[in-house]
């Protein structure tokens, strides 16, 4: 069993709360133009518009502003007031500088990691001025050694990863609350996925239980289990 040489951090609802947050978003603006039609029209609609825009927009707040504004636009027929845009506009800004509260035991796992001598790499996805904003804002960017923002977190990205940091996959280890994109990808390659579950799980991200047969990776309970774990591989 090869050492790890590469230890990789997902960020949002891994190191802290993000996905809460958007659903907040969702809600009030649900409740917002109600008259438009119920929370599960929206829904469906708004879902169906971001699915269709993630390969133009891709992740974050920017996205999300631009496909709900779509989503009313079309429920309205065009109808939809300035004012209520700038209701969306206004949510999707406080998605941009929210306060980042570290989930339990972030600091103490990666300094613990790093004691081990083991390098650690941020890797996350998303909009790069928006996940740079709270890196910034978390406190944890000393703690890493290296930083990737990408555009999307699958088969390829891992492997272009893994090429630019001279690891193979059996020397990675990647740390993540996605299974669709923390978890499947890298143990497909044959790098070692360790899934940390969270509460609540965008819908984009949710895999079925087919996806996941044959796959191996490690599940935790926290964060906290992770540096006895890799002990386990040294």
């Amino acid at each position: 069993m090869a050492a790890p040489k590469l230890v990789a951090f997902d960020a949002d609802d891994t190191l802290w709360p993000n996905q809460p947050h958007f659903d907040y978003a969702e809600a009030r603006l649900y409740a917002l133009l109600t008259h438009y039609g119920d929370a599960d029209l929206l829904g469906s609609r708004f879902y169906e518009v971001q699915r269709r825009n993630m390969q133009l927009f891709g992740y974050g707040a920017k996205s999300f502003m631009l496909s709900m504004i779509e989503t009313v636009i079309q429920l309205t027929n065009g109808a939809v007031t300035g004012t209520e845009i700038q209701q969306i506009l206004d949510y999707g800004k406080r998605l941009l500088d929210f306060p980042i509260e570290l989930l339990p035991h972030v600091p103490e796992v990666l300094a613990e990691v790093k004691r081990r001598g083991l390098p650690l790499l941020l890797l996350t996805k998303g909009d790069l001025f928006d996940q740079e904003s709270k890196l910034a804002r978390s406190g944890l960017g000393d703690l890493f050694d290296h930083v990737e923002i990408v555009s999307e977190k699958n088969e390829a990205t891992y492997q272009r990863i893994m090429r630019r940091y001279q690891v193979q996959p059996k020397e990675f280890v990647m740390i993540g609350n996605s299974l669709k994109s923390d978890v499947l990808p890298v143990a497909r390659l044959g790098g070692r996925a360790v899934y940390v579950p969270y509460h609540t799980t965008w819908v984009m991200e949710r895999v079925s239980e087919a996806e996941l047969a044959g796959v191996s990776f490690q599940e935790v309970a926290s964060l906290a289990e992770v540096p006895a774990w890799l002990d386990t591989l040294r």
